[in-house]
């Protein structure tokens, strides 16, 4: 394949990116099944966030491959129903390359069968978005597979966020931000 001048350079820079580890504010922790060790992921929105910005927002494309519901059980002594799915997502850059993977979710104890089902598979759906970006490298996830690298990262603290911070990221109308800026300085002055 012979690429221009410019486009090697955008590659170059693309790669470069994937290549970086994800740092400490795109990781969280949950316990593990049965109370086993704590399982160390990213959030999917984060995830997602992190494609976009590498990509660009019309840069990939996520598609269902296949939806396959698992199992479906329902306890006739509890009345509430378990249900398994299974994801299989394919993701495509703009310049065809594209990865597939597989994703699951589960629901147990659940009281309604379409609310599990619906929670399953976009539950489902989501694993499958992550663990195919994470295909294209560290920054969307990978890194999260390097224990070593998880067990030293989990321990760096997160410095808060400040709120002035936070106000500059959202989206508003420049009179709810004013109002919101000037309820927070009151806040801090009282």
């Amino acid at each position: 394949m012979n690429l221009s001048e410019d486009s090697a350079l955008k590659l170059a820079e693309m790669q470069a990116k994937l290549n970086k580890k994800l740092g400490p504010e795109y990781i969280s922790q949950r316990p593990g099944p049965g109370g086993g060790p704590k399982l160390t992921y990213a959030e999917g929105w984060k995830i997602i966030n992190l494609a976009n910005e590498v990509f660009g927002f019309n840069g990939w494309s996520s598609n269902i491959v296949s939806i396959t519901t698992d199992f479906i059980d329902y306890s006739e002594e509890s009345r509430r129903y378990n249900v398994g799915v299974t994801a299989i997502v394919r993701v495509t850059l703009r310049d065809g390359v594209f990865h597939e993977d597989v994703g699951y979710g589960l629901l147990e104890n659940s009281k309604s069968k379409g609310a599990a089902l619906d929670k399953c598979k976009k539950e489902a759906v989501t694993d499958a978005v992550k663990r195919t970006l994470r295909n294209f490298g560290n920054l969307l996830g990978n890194c999260l597979y390097d224990k070593s690298y998880t067990q030293e990262v989990v321990k760096i603290k997160i410095p808060p966020v400040s709120v002035l911070l936070y106000l500059r990221t959202l989206r508003c109308r420049p009179y709810f931000l004013c109002l919101r800026y000037a309820s927070h300085r009151l806040s801090i002055a009282a």
